[in-house]
């Protein structure tokens, strides 16, 4: 048996490795809670204030009261502004893809009228060089 493992048991390694892993989980709900607290727009400015000074003062009675009390709709408001940030990307995508103002919009369109003979090459040629120039 070696020196080590009589001085520091199994069992008591054990012991540490969970003691540390709820503290990790701790402070991770504390995160998850601050997170939530201060992203609400339906709370006002004192009932944050108050919720902080509880979660500071009386840490694990405080998460436990916020996660019993708001718990239910945490989950909820996370996928309202996931849902709300996607929209708006997807709005964004959507309104700089259909934009017929580009370049190569500009010089597609030019080589069709070309093609209909409605410019000559010269027009074409200045259409291309001014869609480039942008």
């Amino acid at each position: 048996m070696t020196l080590a493992s009589a001085e520091y048991p199994f069992l008591n390694l054990m012991w540490t490795m969970l003691v540390f892993f709820c503290w990790i989980a701790w402070f991770w709900l504390l995160f998850v809670a601050f997170g939530d607290l201060y992203r609400r727009d339906d709370v006002s400015g004192w009932a944050k204030a108050g919720w902080t000074v509880l979660l500071i003062l009386l840490p694990f009675f405080g998460i436990l009261l916020y996660l019993l009390t708001q718990g239910r709709h945490i989950l909820d408001r996370q996928r309202a502004r996931e849902a709300a940030t996607r929209r708006r990307f997807d709005d964004y995508v959507r309104s700089v893809s259909t934009s017929d103002t580009g370049g190569a919009a500009q010089i597609a369109e030019a080589r069709r009228l070309l093609e209909e003979g409605v410019i000559d090459d010269a027009e074409y040629q200045a259409l291309k060089r001014k869609a480039l120039a942008r």
